[in-house]
C-alpha cells in the first residue's frame, strides 16, 4: 500500500515558479509553502496578504484545498470574483466536488478571458481542470494554447505532463514534458520528482531513486522528495532507508496531521506494524479521524494477528469513506483476509469478489495469486480448494508466464481441498509442460492414491513406478517421506491382491526407512496370520 497524496498535484503559476527560488518576497515564500505541501505555514504567510492581493488570496485558497477544507477554499476564492485565478479556484472546487459540468463551464469561462498576449487565464483554467479532475484533453488543449502564445516555461510543461499522464497511453508525452521542464531549469525539484514518479509507477525503482535524489539535491528544503524516496526505497526492500527518509521528510514538513499519517503509513510499509498502530492511534487522538487512518490501523492489526480489532477498524473505514473512488482493491483484499483468518469463507469470498471488481489491471495474475495465498492461510478444505482455484485463475490470466510452481500449487491445494479431479488435471498439465519436474509425476501418483485410498485398484502404481525410475541428481533427491508414501501404497495394493512377494518387498523397503512403521507392522501381523491359517 503506497500513500498517495492528491494534494501533491497543486501547481505553481508560471510567474511564481520562476521567481520563488530566489525566495526574496513574502508572497513567494507563501507560494513555496503551498508547493511543498506545507499548508499550515502557507496559511500563516498568505492570510495577512490575501485581503489586498488577489494572487495571495488564490494561493491561500489552494492551501485550504490541500487540507480538504473545500468550503473555506470556496469562500476564499469568492472574495475576488472578477480575478481569473480566483475564478479558476472556484472551478477547481466545483470539479473536486464532482460538479463536473458546472466546474468545466467555469473553467472554460476563465480560459475565455485570455487575450492575444495574455496567456495566464489559460493556465489557471488548465490547472483547475487538470487537478480538479476535469477533462484531461481540455487541460492539454489550454496548456498547449498558452505555449503557442509564445510562453514556454517550467510550470506549463509540468502541467502539460501531468495532464498527459491522466490520459491512456500518455506516459511518453508526460515524460517528454517533464524532461523539457528540467532542461529549462536543472534546479527544478518538481520536474525531477515527476520523472521519478513515472519511473516508480513503471516499477523501475533504480531510475526512480536517481531522479528523487536529483529532486532532493535541487532544493534541500523541499520535503516532498523524501516522501517519494521513502516509498521507492520500500519497493526495493531497503526498509531502513525508507524509514530514514520519511523521518527526514517530517523534519522539513509542517509535521501536520497529514505528515504524521504519512509516517505511520511508511512504518506500515516497512512492516513495523506495532509502531504503525501506535503512531496512528496517537494521530487519531490528536488530529481527529479520517477514513484512511482506520485503513492503516486495520491493515497493521491484521498483520499482527489482532483480527478482532482489524475487522472493527476496517468496518469503520468503509463506513466513513463515502467516496467509492478512494476505496482501493487492497481495502477489500484486507477485509477478505481478515475474514479468511477467522475461517469465514463466505465473507472472505464476498470481499475478494469486490476486490477483483475494482482492480483495474488488465492482467490479474498477481491479484489472483494474492487471493490464493490468503485462502491457503485458512488451513481447511474449503480454503485449500479456493486457493487451488485461484492458482488456476492466475495461470489462465497469463499462461505465457505461468511457472511450474503455479501448476504445482494449483494441483497441491486442490488436492488438499479434496478436489481430486482438478488436482489430477493440474499435475497432468504440469508434467506435459515441465517434463523436467519429477514432482509432477509423484503428485499424479498421490492424487491417484487418494482416489484409491484403500488400495483396491492400484491405479497409482504406474505413476509411483515411473517416479521411482527417474534418476536422482544433485538437484533432485527423493525424500524419505515421499518414498514411504509410495511403498506404503504399493504394499497395501499387494496385500489386497494377495501378492505376498510384492508385499514382502515393499514392507522391507518401508522398514529400511522407518523400522517402527505402524502400517508395516500391521500388514506383517496380518500376513503372518494368513500364513498360519493356510497351514
Amino acid at each position: 500500500m503506497q500513500f498517495k497524496s492528491s494534494k501533491a498535484l497543486l501547481l505553481l503559476s508560471c510567474t511564481s515558479l520562476l521567481s520563488f527560488f530566489a525566495g526574496a518576497q513574502t508572497l513567494d515564500e507563501g507560494i513555496k509553502m503551498v508547493y511543498y505541501e506545507r499548508y499550515t505555514s502557507a496559511e500563516k504567510v498568505l492570510e495577512p496578504l490575501a485581503a489586498g492581493n488577489a494572487q495571495a488570496n488564490y494561493y491561500l485558497g489552494l492551501a485550504l484545498l490541500g487540507e480538504d477544507r473545500d468550503a473555506e477554499a470556496q469562500a476564499t476564492f469568492s472574495k475576488f470574483p472578477d480575478d481569473a485565478a480566483n475564478k479558476a479556484g472556484l472551478a477547481w472546487v466545483a470539479l473536486k466536488s464532482k460538479k463536473t459540468d458546472d466546474g468545466m463551464k467555469q473553467a472554460m469561462a476563465v480560459a475565455d478571458m485570455a487575450k492575444r498576449k495574455n496567456w495566464e487565464p489559460l493556465q489557471y483554467a488548465a490547472d483547475a481542470i487538470n487537478y480538479g479532475g476535469g477533462d484531461a484533453q481540455k487541460a492539454v488543449d489550454y496548456y498547449e494554447e498558452a505555449i503557442k502564445k509564445g510562453v514556454d516555461n517550467v510550470a506549463l510543461r509540468i502541467g502539460l505532463g501531468d495532464a498527459y499522464l491522466r490520459m491512456n497511453g500518455g506516459g511518453g508525452k508526460a515524460m517528454d514534458n517533464y524532461e523539457k521542464a528540467v532542461a529549462m531549469d536543472p534546479k527544478n525539484s518538481l520536474g525531477y520528482s515527476r520523472i521519478g514518479k513515472l519511473w516508480y509507477d513503471a516499477h523501475n525503482y533504480n531510475d526512480a531513486l536517481s531522479n528523487y535524489e536529483k529532486a532532493k539535491n535541487a532544493d534541500p528544503s523541499n520535503p516532498l522528495p523524501y516522501n517519494d524516496l521513502a516509498n521507492a526505497y520500500f519497493n526495493v526492500g531497503k526498509y531502513d532507508l525508507a524509514k530514514q527518509n520519511i523521518e527526514q521528510y517530517l523534519k522539513l514538513s509542517d509535521q501536520s496531521c497529514n505528515d504524521k499519517i504519512r509516517y505511520a503509513n511508511i512504518l506500515f510499509l516497512a512492516k513495523d506494524y506495532t509502531d504503525a498502530i501506535a503512531k496512528m492511534q496517537e494521530v487519531l487522538g490528536n488530529c481527529g479521524s479520517k477514513p484512511y487512518m482506520y485503513r492503516v490501523l486495520g491493515y497493521s492489526q491484521y498483520e499482527t494477528k489482532d483480527y478482532s480489532n482489524a475487522l472493527q477498524n476496517m468496518k469503520t473505514f468503509f463506513s466513513k469513506q463515502s467516496d467509492p473512488s478512494k476505496v482501493l482493491p487492497s481495502d477489500y483484499m484486507y477485509m477478505a483476509k481478515i475474514f479468511g483468518a477467522q475461517k469465514m469463507a463466505d465473507s472472505a469470498n464476498f470481499y475478494y469478489t469486490k476486490a477483483l471488481a475494482v482492480d483495474t489491471s488488465t492482467n490479474k495474475r498477481k491479484i489472483y495469486i494474492d487471493i490464493a495465498e490468503s485462502y491457503k492461510e485458512m488451513g481447511n478444505d474449503t480454503g485449500y480448494k479456493m486457493a487451488g482455484d485461484y492458482y488456476k485463475k492466475a495461470i489462465d490470466a497469463d499462461s505465457s508466464h505461468a511457472t511450474a510452481v503455479d501448476y504445482f500449487y494449483w494441483g497441491l491445494y486442490t488436492y488438499y481441498g479434496k478436489d481430486y479431479t482438478q488436482a489430477a488435471q493440474a499435475f497432468e498439465l504440469m508434467e506435459a509442460k515441465f517434463s523436467d519436474q519429477p514432482s509432477a509425476v509423484y503428485w499424479r501418483a498421490r492424487v491417484a492414491a487418494a482416489v484409491d485410498n484403500e488400495g483396491k485398484t492400484g491405479e497409482a502404481i504406474p505413476y509411483f513406478k515411473k517416479w521411482l525410475a527417474i534418476p536422482e541428481t544433485e538437484a533432485y533427491k527423493r525424500k524419505p517421506s515421499d518414498l514411504l508414501w509410495a511403498y506404503q501404497y504399493m504394499a497395501l495394493v499387494a496385500y489386497n491382491k494377495d501378492n505376498n512377494a510384492d508385499l514382502k518387498d515393499n514392507l522391507a523397503r518401508i522398514k529400511e526407512i522407518d523400522p517402527t512403521n505402524a502400517l508395516a507392522k500391521q500388514l506383517e501381523d496380518i500376513m503372518a496370520k494368513r500364513t498360519k491359517t493356510k497351514k
